[in-house]
């Protein structure tokens, strides 16, 4: 019997998966794996947890595994990279596949197959796939130089959307929701508390602004729309992007989703689609969301295709380090 382990590492949890060919055979969920979100004695512990309930659950020793295929935002960060292939490697058998969080959720929607998948949660990626496989995306370069929709963008564009409402004289309820989240009594301990350091987790605002928003105020509506606009941005790019891959200018790829923001806020994915079929007016959109495990799951399964993307992966690695060596 061959078993396959699929997870899932986010930044405020993580998925884990046992299956063999057939069968899922156990699941669970963690915090975040992910260094870049928490200390290592956190990842190690929440990491330690996941394999050890997948083992209780099915009675299957994480040594049996055959093939694992982790996705997670910020692959290509040494600190999350490294740590995450030397920690599974000492817990989990066989062979290891790490791929970015939007190409698992990818794999989840099209199979391999041609494709777009806008991924948004407590950051934000896209990826696409042409039909004679070549893959891009736009995106997922972080909190601090992207994640356009994300739940950290929204909070983050929410708290600057009070201030300038405070200069323009316009009223929004987002201000009375933010200082009763947070307990505090007055403007003036807000602007402290938004800057101090570490920063607090502006992620945590999402429901407000939605809430907000849903009641009417304008201020809200216009944060949740400018964020999905600025996704649908990246969307564009990337579908330009891969046109000029495939050679085809009418190429129009179909739309999948997945992440919180996608799942629970319309407004975002309104607002996103609508400023896509400006310029895409055949574009079709999937509906719901996909869960992006199923697509590691796949890839852990499919032999071909993680053997395929394994080797791709060690490429590119390999003319990243030339080009710094050739740099050096």
């Amino acid at each position: 019997m061959a078993y396959f382990l699929a997870i899932d590492a986010g930044g405020t949890k993580t998925d884990f998966v046992l299956a063999d060919e057939m069968r899922v055979l156990a699941r669970h969920r963690t915090g975040t794996i992910k260094r870049l979100r928490t200390d290592t004695d956190t990842a190690l512990r929440n990491l330690d947890a996941g394999l050890a309930e997948l083992t209780r659950a099915s009675g299957v020793p994480m040594s049996a595994v055959l093939r694992t295929c982790l996705g997670t935002a910020g692959e290509t960060v040494p600190l999350v990279a490294d740590w995450l292939r030397q920690t599974v490697a000492e817990r989990v058998g066989g062979s290891l596949l790490l791929l970015g969080d939007v190409e698992i959720a990818l794999d989840a929607a099209f199979r391999g197959g041609p494709g777009v998948l806008i991924l948004a949660g407590t950051g934000s990626n896209v990826a696409g796939r042409t039909p004679s496989g070549a893959m891009a995306t736009c995106g997922g370069w972080g909190p601090m130089l992207a994640d356009q929709g994300s739940g950290h963008a929204i909070g983050a564009h929410a708290l600057r959307a009070i201030f300038l409402a405070i200069d323009e004289g316009r009223t929004t309820t987002l201000q009375d929701a933010v200082l009763a989240f947070w307990d505090l009594p007055s403007i003036d301990l807000l602007v402290e508390h938004a800057n101090r350091t570490p920063t607090p987790d502006v992620s945590r605002l999402t429901h407000l602004v939605l809430q907000c928003a849903e009641a009417g105020d304008t201020v809200a509506q216009e944060v949740l729309r400018t964020e999905g606009e600025q996704l649908a941005y990246l969307v564009r790019l990337l579908i330009r992007r891969l046109r000029a891959l495939q050679g085809d200018s009418t190429f129009v790829p179909t739309l999948a989703f997945a992440g919180s923001i996608m799942e629970r806020v319309a407004p975002v994915r309104d607002a996103m689609v609508e400023s896509l079929r400006e310029e895409f007016p055949l574009l079709k959109a999937s509906p719901g969301v996909v869960d992006p495990i199923e697509g590691a799951l796949w890839r852990a399964r499919d032999e071909q295709a993680f053997t395929t993307r394994a080797n791709a992966v060690a490429n590119e690695t390999n003319r990243s380090r030339d080009a710094e060596e050739q740099t050096v």
